[in-house]
């Protein structure tokens, strides 16, 4: 295949990748745009087979092949409450994937067509460390992400003294030895270079509490895109450069958007150990405070009686599933000339867009699904809040309490509404570690248990 013909396929799957992330940005479009994107990784792929240097053919289908029964697999059988897991883990994939490119590159340069061992051009040395530090710091802060979402390691932020001074330390430590490895292409630096930065990877995700997470992985992402982009640079590959650039970018966009959606700083989000506070947070005591309950009868009757009512989704109706019976309870609502729509916090949940994933797959229709700054003005106006499983984005000390390690983070105004119906397996705080004033607020009624079944009560009820 002529350079020519490269370069054209090249560009089309760029532009299919630019469609494809365009896509992405509604919901009504996200389908089309995932088309998009199968599309051009397709044309990319078998581009890159026609390559003159592509020695086996049967080695790389052996991994296409393998790969693939791998990624069917974990698709056919992931939950959706395990999606940011699910994606933190493969950010450790492509993070891993830049160190062994690197490697590889490194010992064997003239395949790469970047010299000889021990002869490498300076640039190309530069580019190898840099994508390198990268991948490592994505691949071991992935892991630890990873951890954190799924359980096995304490979602609390763990958190010591001189913690961003140490972080700095090493930082500068592997910008020197990116320089020696530059100056005498030492093997024993370039293992220093990968070990040192996956330390970094692990102590910049350390610090980070739980109801920061979303932002995380979203950074990670950002982080991959960056790694991927390197191991192109490496490889004198320009779509693989242009695509890691595309996810970078847009992954360090959206970080940007969710931090400002929690009032957090973007540097704080690079150099990591935002949300650390939380570690010498603790709830405050309210034993002595009035907690309201009722049951799916009660739920029933003051939904059926309204004239609107604002549904905000959480990570709790993920955990139980429950979107499905959620969305029979709106349909029935709405069958009662009741105005239902849906209240989606910029972070709820545990990744971006987690929320607006589950009621698509229950088939909410999408202009019943509003963002905060869309719905927020009309909660003194709404006779009936329904949250299930959210607690952090609906927590007034947000505005409140200039003590809570949540404090400035924009919330939904659910406690403006004249009732709220709170959903909740039982009193624990949320995922920040924070108690949630709007328990014991007096238009506040807490209906304990699984939310699916509550659901289904509350559905049976109605009928």
């Amino acid at each position: 295949m002529s350079a020519n013909m490269v370069a054209v396929l090249y560009l089309l799957s760029a532009l299919l990748f630019i469609f494809a992330l365009r896509g992405l940005s509604h919901p009504e479009s996200s389908r089309l745009g995932n088309i998009f994107g199968v599309v051009g990784m397709v044309i990319a792929i078998i581009t890159t087979l026609m390559f003159k240097s592509v020695l086996s053919y049967v080695e790389i289908g052996s991994a296409i092949l393998v790969g693939g029964a791998i990624g069917t697999f974990i698709a056919l059988r992931i939950e959706m409450t395990a999606l940011p897991q699910l994606v933190a883990a493969f950010h450790s994939l492509v993070g891993i994937a830049a160190v062994f490119v690197a490697a590889a590159a490194f010992y064997n340069p003239s395949a790469f067509g970047i010299g000889n061992y021990g002869e490498i051009g300076m640039s190309s040395l530069i580019e190898m460390s840099v994508g390198t530090f990268i991948g490592a710091i994505t691949f071991s802060g992935s892991i630890l992400a990873f951890g954190k979402l799924q359980g096995t390691v304490s979602g609390k932020p763990i958190v010591f003294k001189l913690q961003h001074t140490i972080n700095a330390l090493i930082l500068i430590f592997i910008i020197f030895l990116i320089f020696l490895f530059v100056t005498n292409q030492s093997p024993t630096i370039f293992w220093t270079i990968v070990l040192v930065s996956i330390l970094l990877g692990f102590l910049v995700v350390i610090p980070i509490g739980g109801a920061d997470m979303p932002v995380v992985v979203s950074m990670l992402n950002s982080y991959s895109g960056w790694a991927a982009c390197g191991i192109g640079f490496t490889l004198s590959n320009n779509l693989l450069i242009i695509t890691g650039a595309l996810v970078g970018a847009s992954g360090a966009i959206l970080s940007y958007i969710m931090s400002k959606g929690m009032n957090r700083s973007i540097i704080s989000v690079v150099l990591g150990g935002f949300g650390g506070e939380q570690a010498a947070s603790s709830a405050s005591d309210n034993s002595d405070k009035i907690v309201k309950q009722g049951n799916a009868e009660d739920a029933a009757y003051v939904l059926k009686n309204a004239d609107s009512v604002i549904i905000i989704p959480g990570y709790g109706m993920a955990v139980a599933q429950a979107q499905h019976a959620l969305k029979e309870m709106g349909d029935i609502l709405k069958k009662e000339g009741i105005n239902v729509r849906y209240a989606i916090h910029p972070v709820a949940g545990r990744m971006p867009g987690h929320m607006n994933v589950l009621l698509a797959e229950a088939n909410v229709p999408y202009e019943e699904v509003l963002e905060l700054d869309e719905i927020n003005p009309d909660f003194p106006m709404t006779e009936v809040s329904f949250v299930i499983g959210a607690n952090d984005v609906t927590n007034p000390a947000a505005k409140t309490d200039e003590t809570s390690p949540i404090y400035g983070m924009p919330i939904l105004d659910v406690e403006k509404s004249q009732t709220v119906l709170f959903i909740k397996r039982s009193m624990a705080t949320g995922y920040s570690g924070v108690d949630n004033e709007l328990f014991y607020r007096d238009n506040t009624t807490m209906l304990f248990g699984d939310a699916k079944k509550m659901c289904e009560d509350i559905v049976k009820s109605l009928n």
